[in-house]
């Protein structure tokens, strides 16, 4: 049943008088839900911006360069573009303001990394191979997650299978070395902070989302059976 209301209005003079119409009246239900969407619409245009001025920056450097390891970290963002439009919808959703920043912490530092014109810290192929391996690591967790994967902490299904057997969270395992591999190959203050910065926030974003997923007992059960987060041994 809709939760809309319908309210009685005057519509003016007619025949035999005044007559009355019915009209949908917004419930503060209906408000909200389009708040959401259109807070999920902005932010999928600025990440779509985003990744566009990033695309741009690292095939520029490519062109330039022939340089690998940049197009690596893109291809594990372009993943992220691409499972947020096919995401399914949650069954519960931290909306928090909290939340919110964490998600905006995390994401921002890989859109906001610039190639660099100065020395590797290790040579190309160890540094494409580092890359290859977190890019690997992020397509096997993403995989296995399918339409579950989301930007803002949320329920979306618990999934236990595939790299999720080893860590609760492979995608975030993958993402870190990639972060790793391309400072390495630009190793700049600017490349290390932003992106040191925005793991540091994804790690907090973690324990945020399984603040959420614990008020499921499966995934309380999941957080029994695999110990670690993202860093076995050690977080």
């Amino acid at each position: 049943m809709s939760s809309a209301r319908l309210r009685a209005e005057p519509v003016g003079p007619g025949v035999g008088g005044f007559g009355l119409q019915l009209v949908e009246a917004r419930t503060p239900e209906r408000t909200q839900r389009r708040q959401r969407d259109l807070a999920d619409l902005a932010a999928r245009l600025m990440i779509g911006t985003l990744f566009t001025l990033m695309a741009i920056r690292i095939g520029a450097d490519f062109l330039a360069t022939g340089r690998l390891t940049g197009l690596l970290l893109l291809a594990s963002e372009t993943l992220v573009v691409v499972f947020t439009v096919f995401r399914r919808s949650p069954s519960a959703v931290d909306r928090s303001l909290r939340a919110r920043l964490l998600t905006t912490m995390s994401m921002m530092g890989p859109f906001l990394v610039r190639p660099a014109g100065v020395a590797a810290l290790a040579p190309e192929l160890a540094t494409v191979a580092l890359s290859a391996v977190g890019l690997m690591v992020v397509i096997g967790g993403k995989m296995s997650l399918g339409r579950s994967f989301g930007l803002m902490p949320a329920n979306r299904g618990i999934v236990s299978t595939g790299l999720y057997q080893v860590v609760r969270h492979p995608i975030y395992l993958g993402y870190l070395i990639t972060h790793i591999g391309f400072v390495m190959a630009n190793p700049t203050t600017w490349n290390a902070a932003t992106l040191l910065f925005a793991d540091l926030a994804l790690m907090v974003r973690a324990k945020c989302e399984e603040k959420t997923l614990a008020q499921d007992a499966a995934y309380r059960a999941y957080q029994q059976k695999v110990r670690w987060r993202v860093l076995p041994g050690l977080f």
